[in-house]
């Protein structure tokens, strides 16, 4: 498998040259946000929602000062809204409170803040401080067992084992690569294996076709 991941790297490498976070945000709080609200929801409606949020609020000390019912007003289209208000509010709180306004950059503290799994600190440590992390989302989790880069049915196995796998300068990359051909090629249902780059490097495909 070690061979086949220096391979499936350099296709990956040529088709997203230079992955980056399909969540738009200006600073790592704002990354923070989008991440908290991204959670069953798309990252496109999250870019829509704080399209215009981001215009009236965009520092602890904004979402702070509002009640969790304003802040649901704003992000009422995505899902589970009302406790995600409650989280940032929460969240903003807390960061103004203990950090000086700051997020902070250690998983630890991090995951202390109200709405924040491991998950979302891990994007806010590689995606907003280019640190060593690497998120494990729906579609890692996915395409990790597929292919056959790791075998769990445990997140953080998975996390785990992909750390152990992926040489650490692709960490971040990796995990990108991930979910764009998660959404584009290697769908939960019904892969487009045919159309498949890295096919003849995937357990899924050897194993089916």
């Amino acid at each position: 498998m070690q061979k086949n991941i220096k391979k499936i790297i350099d296709i990956f490498e040529a088709k997203y040259p230079d992955p980056e976070s399909a969540l738009n945000y200006n600073n790592e709080f704002e990354l923070l946000v989008a991440t908290i609200l991204s959670a069953q929801t798309t990252d496109k409606q999250v870019n829509k929602v704080t399209s215009n949020l981001f215009d009236k609020y965009n520092s602890p000390d904004d979402f702070a000062s509002l009640e969790p019912e304003e802040l649901e007003e704003e992000i009422k289209s995505i899902g589970l809204y009302r406790n995600k208000s409650k989280y940032i509010v929460k969240t903003s709180k807390k960061l103004i409170e203990d950090y000086k306004g700051q997020v902070p950059d250690t998983r630890k503290q991090l995951t202390d803040l109200s709405g924040v799994g491991r998950k979302t600190a891990n994007v806010v440590l590689s995606c907003g401080f280019t640190k060593d992390a690497f998120p494990v989302d729906t579609h890692v989790f996915r395409l990790a067992n597929r292919i056959g880069l790791v075998k769990s049915d445990k997140v953080r196995e998975v996390e785990e084992g992909l750390m152990e796998v992926i040489p650490k300068e692709y960490w971040s990359k990796m995990h990108h690569w991930l979910i764009f051909h998660g959404r584009e090629v290697c769908k939960s249902q019904n892969p487009r294996c045919e159309e498949c780059k890295i096919k003849n490097f995937c357990n899924y495909y050897q194993n089916n076709f």
